[in-house]
C-alpha cells in the first residue's frame, strides 16, 4: 500500500470561510472521522488558519482527542459572523468619497472616516479566545502551519540577507510532529493559538495588525511581531514548495486539499482602474482591486507548476463567486457579508462544490480513511515499541537488582 502525507489547505476569506466548514463537515459525515484523524497537516492564512487550528486544538478532558469538529466551525461562523462583521454603513459614502478623489473634503474628515474600514478587532478576539482559550501552537494534535506577514522593524528578522533584514517578511508559524520530516528536530515557537490565528486574521482594511510576542526555544530568544494577514503571500503553491516538501517524510507521497472559500478574481477594465483614483484601488466599495490583485497574484503565477507536479495528488474544491450559471444565486464575494441570506447561499454553494465534483470527493473521503488507518498504525507500532523498551528497561534494572541482593547474601553467609 503507498503512503502518503496528507495536507488538509484551507483558503482565506473571512465570513466566506463558512464553505470550506461546510465542505470539512460533508467530509467527517461520509467518513464518521475528524479531520485531525485523517490529514498529517493542516495549513491555511486567515479564516482558514482559524478553522485549521480549532480542528487540532486538544479537547479540554481528552487531549488526544480534537475539541471540535467541523460541524462546530459551521455554528461558529454563523454565531459569530454578525458580531464579528456588523453591517458597514460608511461602504457607499467612502465609495463617494473616492469617486470625487478626495477633492471635496479634508484630508482629516477622509482619515476619520476611513478609520470605519477597520472593524472592532475586540469581537474578533473575544470570539477566537472563546475557542482556543490558552492553547498553544505546540499543543495541536497534527502538524499545524499557521501563516502570517511580519511587518518588520522589530530587529528579529529570520532572513540571513542583511539587505532584507530589517523589511517585513512572511511567516509560518509551525508545529510539526507525527511523522512529518522535522529536520535538526526544531520546536515551535511558545505562542498561543489565539495570537497565532489573531495575526494571520488580520485583514488589511479590515482589522489593524496583530501585536504578539513568541519565546524561541531553540534559540532561547524572545521575539515581538506587528503581524498581518497571511493571505498577502500564501497560496496553496505558496505552501507546497516553502513549507510542505521540506516536511514530507522520504519515500512518501504528497496529497493536497485544497478547500476554497469561492473564486473572486475579475478583469477590471482600464477605464474603471483610471477611475478608482490612489484610495479607490483599496477601497470595499469597489471591491478592493488592487488587493485582489495582489492576493491572486501569486497563486496565478504558480498554479500551472504546482498542478504540474503534484498530478493526481491535488484535490481542489472550489468554484467562481463570480460568473453565475443561470438561475444561481451565488454569495456575496465580499469577505465581510455575515447576513443570513449570505450565509443560506454560502452553505448551498457547498453543497454545488460537492455535486459537481462528486467522484473526486468520494475519492477523497476514501484516501482520507485509508490514512487514518496508516496514521493509526503507525501510532500502535509507536507505542508497541516504548512498551517494548520500558519493558526491557525495567527488566534489565529488576535482573540487577536480584544479582545485587544474591552477592549480597554469599557476603553475609
Amino acid at each position: 500500500m503507498t503512503d502518503y502525507f496528507v495536507v488538509l489547505y484551507t483558503y482565506g476569506g473571512g465570513m466566506r470561510g463558512l464553505i470550506p466548514a461546510h465542505l470539512m463537515a460533508a467530509i467527517e459525515k461520509a467518513t464518521g472521522l475528524g479531520m485531525a484523524q485523517m490529514a498529517d497537516m493542516f495549513s491555511g492564512p486567515s479564516t482558514g488558519s482559524i478553522i485549521n487550528a480549532a480542528l487540532t486544538r486538544p479537547h479540554r478532558r481528552r487531549p488526544f482527542e480534537p475539541q471540535y469538529k467541523a460541524r462546530h466551525m459551521v455554528r461558529f461562523y454563523e454565531q459569530e459572523g454578525a458580531n464579528i462583521f456588523p453591517q458597514d454603513s460608511f461602504r457607499e459614502l467612502r465609495g463617494l468619497l473616492h469617486d470625487f478623489n478626495n477633492r471635496t473634503v479634508k484630508l482629516n474628515s477622509i482619515k476619520r472616516l476611513l478609520r470605519h474600514g477597520h472593524y472592532n478587532e475586540r469581537n474578533l478576539a473575544q470570539a477566537l479566545y472563546a475557542l482556543y482559550g490558552d492553547a498553544k501552537l505546540g499543543d495541536s494534535l497534527t502538524s499545524l502551519v499557521i501563516p502570517c506577514y511580519s511587518l518588520g522593524g522589530e530587529g528579529t528578522s529570520r532572513v540571513a540577507d542583511a539587505a532584507y533584514s530589517q523589511g517585513g517578511e512572511s511567516l509560518w508559524l509551525k508545529n510539526i510532529r507525527g511523522t512529518a520530516r522535522n529536520d535538526g528536530n526544531r520546536k515551535p515557537l511558545e505562542v498561543t493559538l489565539y495570537d497565532a490565528v489573531m495575526a494571520s486574521a488580520a485583514a488589511p482594511t479590515y482589522f489593524p495588525c496583530h501585536d504578539f510576542s513568541a519565546y524561541d526555544p531553540n534559540n532561547g530568544r524572545w521575539h515581538t511581531y506587528h503581524a498581518i494577514d497571511g493571505s498577502v503571500f500564501d497560496t496553496p503553491a505558496t505552501t507546497y514548495y516553502g513549507v510542505v516538501r521540506q516536511h514530507v517524510p522520504e519515500g512518501v507521497q504528497p496529497i493536497m486539499v485544497c478547500l476554497g472559500t469561492g473564486i473572486t478574481n475579475r478583469g477590471i477594465h482600464k477605464d474603471d482602474w483610471n477611475r478608482f483614483g490612489p484610495l479607490g484601488v483599496v477601497d470595499p466599495a469597489n471591491d478592493l482591486p488592487l488587493i485582489n490583485i495582489f492576493f491572486h497574484a501569486s497563486e496565478s503565477a504558480l498554479m500551472e507548476s504546482f498542478g504540474r507536479d503534484l498530478g493526481r495528488n491535488l484535490f481542489l474544491f472550489n468554484r467562481s463567486l463570480i460568473n453565475a450559471p443561470s438561475g444561481e444565486v451565488l454569495p456575496s464575494p465580499e469577505i465581510d457579508d455575515a447576513t443570513p441570506e449570505n450565509m443560506m447561499r454560502m452553505a448551498r454553494f457547498a453543497e454545488i462544490i460537492i455535486e459537481e465534483n462528486r467522484k473526486s470527493f468520494d475519492t477523497l473521503c476514501h484516501l482520507l480513511v485509508s490514512n487514518r488507518d496508516r496514521m493509526q498504525v503507525q501510532q500502535n507500532d509507536f507505542m508497541s515499541t516504548i512498551r517494548r523498551t520500558v519493558h526491557a528497561l525495567t527488566g534489565t534494572r529488576a535482573k540487577g537488582e536480584i544479582e545485587k541482593t544474591e552477592k549480597l547474601d554469599k557476603r553475609e553467609n
